[in-house]
């Protein structure tokens, strides 16, 4: 697969405590090298960054305009979120998952969306009901446009959305980090399920949830994982290596 080079698109976040002592300058620097990982981890997400892709700590210092210090601090979190590959001598470059590990997100995603909308089902008020109407009307119109980057974006949103309503932060970061490394498995293994076909199970989803179905609503939300799982090269054919090398 080719692997592009697109530049990196700078997050800019809050502004920077004043560095008047050590604790400033400390609280400047985690501040910074958290813009640094949520720059690189919405690329990831977004499929502006490819696997394979070098991450050079000078060009990312260039970037960012800060010392590779920083750059580096930022990396080794990526590294620990198995964003990025870390190798002596090689430097850092955007995780590429293995099959074993790709499976494994997907059952990780199964295991925990699947609890996830089993207890919402049951939970789920008239006005979350009406903001993921919302979030719905703003998938629709993402996938009309060629922002594909915006598209990506919304569609994993609404994962998200789903685990915030629950009120639990922590399974809501979970399966961020999860949605974020199932964006580069698709990007290794080249799904072909449609954004369309993803933004039409989404609706399914929450209108099970609207008749607080819950049985019927983790069978969708189950089957759509299945479906984007399936529809990923993640057992590829081996090759007849005579036909390959035949001569024309």
């Amino acid at each position: 697969m080719a692997r592009n080079r697109p530049a990196l698109r700078v997050v800019r976040g809050g502004q920077a405590p004043v560095a008047g002592g050590p604790r400033g300058r400390d609280d400047a620097a985690t501040t910074t090298t958290q813009r640094i990982v949520e720059s690189i981890t919405a690329a990831i997400a977004e499929r502006r960054l490819m696997p394979g892709t070098k991450l050079a700590e000078q060009k990312l210092a260039d970037i960012f305009r800060v010392s590779r210090t920083l750059v580096r601090q930022a990396l080794n979190q990526l590294s620990r979120d198995r964003l990025v590959r870390l190798e002596p001598a090689r430097g850092a470059s955007v995780a590429s998952p293995s099959v074993t590990e790709a499976k494994q997100v997907f059952e990780a995603r199964q295991l925990i969306e699947g609890a996830l909308i089993k207890q919402l089902a049951r939970t789920i008020t008239p006005a979350q009901i009406a903001e993921l109407r919302m979030h719905l009307n703003a998938e629709r119109t993402a996938i009309t446009r060629t922002d594909i980057s915006g598209r990506t974006r919304m569609l994993a949103d609404f994962h998200v959305v789903l685990a915030r309503m629950m009120g639990n932060e922590v399974v809501a970061q979970l399966l961020g980090d999860l949605l974020t490394r199932s964006s580069l498995i698709s990007l290794m293994y080249q799904s072909t399920h449609s954004a369309q076909a993803s933004f039409e199970e989404h609706v399914a989803i929450v209108d099970a949830l609207e008749r607080h179905d819950a049985r019927d609503a983790v069978r969708l939300a189950q089957r759509h994982l299945h479906g984007v799982e399936r529809n990923l090269r993640l057992d590829p054919r081996r090759p007849d290596l005579a036909l390959v090398l035949k001569n024309p």
